[in-house]
């Protein structure tokens, strides 16, 4: 259609969001399905946050406000970053986004030119990229295998910076794949891009509190310090505290690239919900002991996937260091047949298959940038897991 912008053609809808609408459809049909492909916490917010929102309401607090976050907000957010990453920030180091993907997104077309380059370590969040062309930069993906733990290895990066680089992307632990970085591995990163000073770091830690197995969390700002005004430390509220819906993301980073973004967000949504900041303050500030539960709860689910997955005909399954998602190598099911007769080809004919045969939803690996994989969500019932996982079984001993 003529009418519609050339840099929509550079790009496609999300693929989470398409497996879980599909899903949801297939649901509403009357099929039994098990939709594992939503990054949402089955867990509920918790109630002391609810109770900051509403005191918020009650308190009049429904206006418009800063554009880029509270005071109270950020306030919030300056002692988060000093109290768990050792990160020196002040307020107008400090963004407040309608969620991580809008802070991701300001910050790309505050800094991206035509032709500009962007590493993005493959499997990668499907939006990644996609941001990246909306922005009219070009994503540069680098593969980091399953005998690589899905990193990026510095003399891949090495190889992948150009003159035209302005970004690392980098998502620890990591959607899809639940991967996450030492603080070792990022300082082999750091020594890298010290030789290429007109790269920047954008970190996602928004899985930073779901870790386990006594892994330790470390972000890239902490390990490089001397890298510190070329990284954005971006985070949010959505997995650890069970606020998806909320909307609320945040960044620190240099002033000028704060400032720039604050302009980029006054001329398009402007200010997140006062009420959701209020909420998100009080998860910041309130009590942590919550977290500790959900995340062993978090790690039995994953440990129980972990060992059916492996349990089942052509699936290999890693040990993920965190977030809530497995991201298992399907190699042994391509090339087989369904009873139906249909030869699977790619990871997205495996998808398919499951869906179709056991009404379990996944999400094919080719929409994260490496094959042939699946992402699996654990972020829902432990009964429910179970039984997904038992009818993946029965899928792949199907096969012939």
């Amino acid at each position: 259609m003529a009418f519609l912008a050339d840099s929509l053609s550079r790009v496609k809808p999300s693929p989470t969001i398409a497996v879980t609408s599909k899903a949801r459809d297939l649901k509403a049909a009357g099929r039994d399905v098990i939709g594992l492909g939503a990054g949402e916490p089955d867990f509920d917010t918790p109630d002391f946050v609810k109770d900051a929102a509403i005191a918020a309401i009650r308190a009049g607090e429904t206006k418009y406000t800063a554009v880029d976050g509270t005071p109270a907000l950020k306030q919030a957010i300056v002692e988060k970053f000093a109290r768990e990453n050792g990160l020196r920030y002040t307020a107008d180091h400090v963004s407040v986004g309608t969620g991580g993907k809008q802070v991701l997104y300001n910050a790309l077309a505050a800094t991206l030119n035509p032709g500009d380059e962007v590493v993005v370590p493959a499997p990668y969040w499907v939006s990644y990229p996609d941001m990246v062309l909306l922005c009219g930069g070009e994503p540069v993906a680098v593969e980091c295998p399953s005998q690589a733990g899905f990193k990026l290895q510095p003399d891949d990066l090495e190889k992948a910076i150009t003159p035209k680089t302005k970004w690392l992307i980098l998502n620890s632990p990591s959607n899809p794949t639940g991967s996450a970085y030492t603080a070792d591995e990022l300082a082999a990163l750091a020594a890298v891009l010290r030789r290429h000073p007109q790269v920047h770091v954008m970190t996602d830690d928004m899985y930073e509190h779901l870790v386990y197995g006594g892994f330790a969390f470390t972000t890239f700002a902490q390990v490089a310090p001397d890298l510190y005004d070329r990284t954005l430390t971006v985070n949010g509220v959505s997995k650890a505290y069970a606020m998806t819906g909320w909307r609320i993301g945040y960044a620190g980073g240099p002033k000028e690239l704060i400032k720039a973004m604050a302009k980029i967000q006054s001329q398009s949504t402007s200010n997140p919900s006062s009420v959701s900041q209020a909420a998100a303050a009080a998860a910041l500030t309130g009590p942590q002991g919550f977290m500790a539960e959900r995340v062993a709860v978090f790690q039995d689910r994953r440990d129980m996937v972990v060992e059916m997955l492996n349990g089942a005909q052509g699936i290999r399954c890693s040990v993920p260091d965190g977030a809530f998602y497995v991201y298992p190598s399907c190699a042994g099911m391509i090339g087989r047949r369904t009873p139906a007769g249909a030869v699977l080809e790619t990871d997205e004919d495996v998808a398919t298959y499951l869906l179709e045969a056991e009404g379990v939803a996944v999400v094919h690996g080719a929409a994260f940038g490496l094959s042939p994989f699946f992402r699996i969500s654990y972020a829902t019932s432990t009964e429910l897991l179970r039984d997904a996982c038992t009818r993946i079984q029965r899928a792949c001993a199907a096969l012939s």
